[in-house]
């Protein structure tokens, strides 16, 4: 389908663009041929056809610096004739689609079968119906009527059914609805700043078209294809689209095509939007993909841009390169590629969610034993039957008896469905779905804009949190409060006056002109707020400092716009410095910087004294101004920036292209202590963390003394505790061994005990949770969630088990690489999103309690009812009403339940809990315990206590009987009444304890019980009830009511004392290890570990895998434990290889590790 829309918008496009081409100087055809070059073929396509960027401009009628008019007319035009700047989404499922995928259910389609065979048997009255010499065992007299009545067990089977379906198709439609729903909320938030009318707009993507004049900067996720007009160091990650992992740099005569999906890594620019939507790179592999978002299109992704959209004049070895990008995968796969296809493909991020395993794996022994019952059942009923009637009673097996002879054998073959139907727990992805959506819902409010559903369930389970500083701890409003100016220290901001002149003019340019000219200050919206700060807050608080100063800094970028700077080294993550270099009247050059303290001061020679005269700076007078200055300020909790400049004459110009020459010598103007406030409610939000036994640490790029002063403050270290504060480069001292290789071993002794980690780098972020998550040393394994905001986050937050993006602060990319996204930049956000988590868990354990007891219960007493007295006592379709409606609306009920702080009191549960505990076994057993024996009681001594008449034995068509309408209504009852016992799972006495805060859960159990009154008095024949009277509904719900009180007296045995209970429901070993990771580990391998590898390690790993191979496959074979094989595993895991090789026979490594020597990098194989 998907892929017809696409194709007819695509011919939609074509036919207007033929028409309408000449309005403009090239046609959408020609823009969309050029943006398939690359490199210099593109340059040169461009001198010959069009002359240079700015002719193309021109034809295309913008202009480079003011941007379009932005009139409607116009912009509406450009959209005809260049199409929008959107891919139309797959085709969501139809409703009916759905109820289609809902009927692919066994059980169900076992129930239609029997429900069919059964109205089929029920319209055909066979010859030998009144034959005396068929009556059976149970013979009986049957009234005229009833016999007409037997359709209506069948048609009632075949109502329920339809209910179920429709309830679960409506449930995944609205899933479905409701993530489109958010999918393009996602969407919209999405802006992009463009130039329209010589004003920089910010507008959504979807209103970019051709001909814009885009501003782009770090951290982007370029919306649309376009050519590169001028910008500074503007270097581009294109492996989503390439596969290559090196970053592109772009300029205007070398490469200047910048393609929509890539990511600005590093530098700033601004490009002409030439080709959007559909005809865009992005835009080409979805039409070819059919706007796909199925599981394929990952590996398409890459091989499809070669292949399928090579032009005749590309060359042969852009396909040669691509075929090698696609053997050696970089460490951040193409999975950043595009949005769409990743959210769809993501669904089953990592690995299927710890619940869902635990699930899927209690379902599944639920259901096989059901089925084992049900066969029982069946096999039992026909014995008897054919026993009692052919051997007993001797009776001749007549032809004509054949057809009433089979009515009772699909009898029992229907009552051995309806054990199986009770057995299953098809509840249980209701109840997950329910309790899932409900908590994404609920956690918007929160600030958690959930992005996969899984994560929310995993965040319960959460171990560790690995936050940054910067926006998340602290409030990112940055404001200098202590400086250093011409040889003296200010603890406050200085008076104007105090300062030099020609130093205050240095300062105030070196600020104005070295920053992004986006970042500015603006007037505060409201009254008495603080003014605005928009874009990088660091310089935010710089340029504050020069308005604190009295000063401005506008004139000096009005009279030194963007256009003239003559050179920009952009910050990025290896600098940690920016610099701007600006040519002079005098035609010198003049280049300021800014960055680290630490770092640009050891590039100091000089410094401004208090005359405003540059005096010399030698290294013992670093170290001193180190311990006088820094020190003291990092100890505060500050940030040190070092302000500094340098002169270059004229002639020879400098290679500005060697970075260590150009940034040296210089000379410092001032250095300053930026304050970022800690938040006010974090202190008490990691209070609650550790309370609920999760570790925070801190991961940031700034100094050890600011961090660590930062941590005290949030609490996130106590003095006089045993904790570690490391540096990146300390970090990856301890972690590597002496060939340069990083050893889980050595990690394990070291993350235990680290709470800050500073100045780190994004690798270094990466490695810390690999490494945690990695880890063997604790017996539960470690869940890590994540925060980040950077571009260079993205492999970490991808890697961690629950991803958290800033909303404001975070660029796309990380956003991107997230499961969750803080729409307030908050950490105690994460704290709601932890108590959500577990609170899905404990809801899906409540909705497990009850449906079990309630399982349990039905199973064995449709069992031996059937086999005792040849009947259930529950009928097909009374056990459907229990089944559906206990299961679906107990889902709705118990999965609804509002989070409470308590949840926050108890460590995480991990990975290999059991989904039920011993706690929740005994709930269960002994709930059973007491509903079997009231309902056995009345089964067989009913009759005699409310003086009716006996259901037992009653014929095949006979009326409803009382007996069993009572048994049905007691049953009801006491699971009504369980239901509220099954909202406390930890053996809590109080159950009503905060019932009307879940006003579902009230209206639930009301609507059901009105319900089961109407079906009960008005029921009749198809739910074979016969009305009761008052005073026998009162013994119905009194036995219910009993319930509540028995709660009360399992709660007071002690579960240490019943050691014999099992638990059910966890993970073992084997499943420990999903499959997804074992490819995953392949592309894990770090940059710097790829060329230390030797060719030795390959051997090892090679002769590893196959005796690994060897031994699973033998450990198969003879069915024994899997100890073996993960300790052979364990010994050598230490030469450099992750454990996930295991435990997957179907990929037999033999070949890997023959053929690996000849894939060695060319170092490896020297020595190999």
């Amino acid at each position: 389908m998907g892929d017809m829309t696409n194709s007819d918008f695509y011919s939609k496009n074509q036919r207007n663009e033929s028409s309408h081409g000449g309005e403009f100087g090239c046609t959408m055809e020609e823009l969309r041929s050029l943006m398939e070059l690359r490199g210099t073929e593109a340059v040169v396509k461009i001198k010959e056809t069009y002359g240079d960027t700015e002719a193309i401009c021109r034809r295309l009628k913008t202009s480079p610096v003011e941007g379009l008019p932005g009139t409607a007319p116009d912009l509406e035009k450009r959209k005809q004739i260049f199409g929008q700047n959107f891919i139309p989404p797959k085709k969501p499922k139809t409703f009916l689609q759905l109820v289609w995928e809902a009927l692919q259910d066994v059980t169900l389609i076992i129930l239609e079968i029997a429900a069919i065979i059964s109205l089929g048997l029920s319209f055909y009255h066979p010859p030998g119906e009144n034959n005396e010499g068929c009556a059976t065992a149970q013979g009986g007299a049957e009234d005229e009527g009833e016999a007409e009545a037997g359709w209506i067990e069948g048609a009632a089977i075949l109502l329920s059914v339809i209910c179920v379906v429709l309830v679960t198709a409506f449930n995944d439609w609205s899933k479905e609805k409701q993530f489109r729903g958010l999918q393009s909320r996602i969407e919209q938030e999405q802006k992009f700043t463009v130039v329209r009318a010589g004003q920089v707009v910010q507008i959504p993507v979807a209103e970019i078209v051709v001909g814009d004049i885009a501003q782009v900067k770090y951290g982007d996720l370029l919306p649309a294809d376009g050519l590169f007009i001028q910008g500074n160091d503007l270097k581009i990650d294109e492996s989503s689209l390439t596969g290559e992992s090196d970053q592109v740099r772009k300029s205007v005569d070398k490469d200047p095509m910048l393609l929509s999906g890539t990511h600005v890594m590093e530098g700033s620019g601004r490009m002409v939007v030439t080709a959007v939507g559909v005809n865009s790179q992005t835009g080409i592999i979805f039409t070819l993909l059919g706007a796909g978002g199925e599981e394929e299109e990952k590996k398409d992704k890459k091989g499809k841009m070669q292949d399928g959209n090579v032009d005749a004049s590309q060359s042969k070895a852009k396909q040669q390169d691509g075929a090698a990008a696609m053997e050696m995968q970089p460490l951040k796969s193409a999975e950043g590629g595009d949005a769409d296809d990743k959210k769809k493909a993501n669904m089953h991020k990592k690995e299927k969610s710890v619940l869902q395993g635990k699930l899927t794996k209690l379902a599944v022994q639920i259901g096989k034993a059901g089925l084992v019952m049900s066969a029982i059942t069946v096999i039992i009923l026909v014995l008897y039957f054919t026993v009692d009637t052919f051997v007993v009673n001797k009776k001749p097996w007549l032809p004509e008896c054949t057809p009433v002879y089979v009515q009772y054998f699909v009898k029992f073959f229907i009552i051995g469905v309806t054990v199986l139907v009770v057995a299953v727990p098809e509840g249980l992805p209701l109840a997950v779905t329910i309790s899932l959506a409900y908590s994404v819902k609920k956690m918007m409010k929160d600030n958690n804009l959930v992005r996969h559903l899984d994560a929310c369930e995993t965040m319960g389970n959460a171990t560790a949190i690995c936050s940054d500083k910067t926006g998340t701890l602290t409030t990112n409003r940055m404001t200098v409060v202590q400086a250093y100016v011409g040889d003296v220290h200010y603890k406050e901001i200085p008076d104007p006056s105090s300062i030099n002149a020609k130093t205050m003019e240095l300062l105030v340019n070196a600020i104005a002109i070295n920053s992004a000219y986006t970042t500015k200050i603006l007037p505060p919206e409201k009254e008495g707020a603080l003014p605005r700060q928009v874009g990088n807050k660091t310089e935010c608080g710089l340029l504050g400092f020069v308005l604190d100063l009295k000063q401005d800094y506008e004139p000096v970028r009005t009279q030194m716009p963007e256009e003239k700077l003559y050179k920009v080294y952009t910050f990025n993550s290896v600098r940690k410095s920016m610099s701007t270099v600006i040519k002079l009247p005098d035609e010198s050059f003049r280049m300021y910087s800014k960055g680290a303290s630490e770092i640009v001061l050891k590039k100091c020679c000089k410094i401004l004294n208090g005359a405003g005269e540059p005096r010399v700076f030698r290294p013992r007078d670093r170290d001193e101004m180190v311990k006088k200055v820094i020190e003291p300020m990092a100890c505060d909790g500050l940030r040190t920036i070092c302000v500094a400049y340098r002169d270059f004459p004229s002639s020879p110009e400098p290679d500005w292209d060697n970075e260590n020459d150009i940034l040296n010598d210089l000379t410092c103007i001032c250095v300053v202590g930026i304050e970022d406030p800690v938040r006010p409610e974090v202190p008490e939000a990691i209070r609650k963390c550790q309370r609920a036994g999760i570790t925070v640490r801190m991961v940031t790029g700034d100094n050890i003394n600011t961090a660590r002063a930062i941590a005290i403050k949030c609490g996130i270290i106590h003095p006089g505790e045993d904790f570690l504060c490391l540096e990146g480069k300390e970090f990856n001292r301890r972690i590597r061994n002496e060939k340069g290789e990083i050893e889980q071993e050595r990690i394990d002794k070291i993350w235990p005990k680290l709470r800050v980690l500073a100045r780190s780098s994004p690798t270094d972020k990466h490695t810390l949770v690999k490494g945690i998550i990695d880890s063997t040393h604790t017996e539960q394994r470690q869940v890590v969630a994540v925060t980040g905001d950077g571009t260079n986050d993205g492999p970490a937050l991808k890697k961690a088990d629950v991803g958290f993006a800033m909303g404001i602060a975070g660029t796309d990319v990380a956003k991107e690489a997230s499961d969750i996204i803080l729409t307030d930049d908050n950490f105690s956000s994460i704290v709601k999103a932890v108590m959500w988590g577990r609170n899905v868990y404990d809801s899906i354990s409540k909705f497990l309690q009850f449906q079990l007891t309630v399982n349990v219960v039905a199973v064995i007493v449709a069992f031996t009812g059937a086999c005792i007295t040849q009947d259930s006592p529950l009928k097909a379709v009374q056990m459907l009403w229990v089944n559906l409606i206990m299961d679906t609306f107990a889902s709705l009920a118990l999965a609804t339940e509002p989070p409470t702080e308590t949840l926050l009191l108890r460590k995480p549960y991990g990975r290999n809990k059991p989904l039920i505990s011993r706690t929740m076994m005994k709930n269960i057993l002994g709930h059973a315990v007491y509903q079997l024996t009231l309902i056995f009681t009345l089964l067989f001594v009913g009759e005699k206590m409310f003086q009716i008449d006996s259901g037992r034995n009653a014929p095949l068509h006979s009326p409803p009987s009382e007996h069993y309408t009572i048994i049905f209504n007691t049953f009801v009852m006491m699971q009504l009444f369980n239901e509220i016992n099954a909202r406390k799972i930890h053996g809590e006495r109080n159950v009503f304890d905060g019932i009307f805060r879940n006003p579902i859960f009230c209206t639930i159990v009301l609507g059901t019980f009105a319900i089961q009154i109407v079906i009960v008095q008005f029921g009749g024949k198809p739910f074979s009830c016969s009305p009761l009277q008052l005073d026998q509904w009162m013994w119905c719900i009194f036995i219910g009511l009993g319930e509540l009180v028995w709660g009360q007296v399992i709660a007071t045995i002690p579960t240490s004392r019943l050691k014999f209970l099992k638990e059910a429901g966890r993970l073992t070993q084997k499943e420990e290890i999903p499959e997804e990771e074992l490819n995953e580990d392949v592309e894990e391998i770090d940059h710097a570990e790829r060329e230390l590898r030797r060719g030795q390690i390959l051997w090892f790993r090679g002769l590893n895998r196959i005796q690994t191979q060897i031994e699973v496959v033998n450990t198969f074979k003879s069915g024994a434990s899997f100890q073996g094989a993960l300790r052979r595993q364990s010994s050598v895991t230490s030469q450099s290889q992750d454990v996930a090789n295991l435990s997957s026979p179907s990929r037999v490594s033999l070949s890997n590790a023959l053929s690996s020597p000849t894939s060695l990098p060319p170092a490896a194989a020297g020595q190999g």
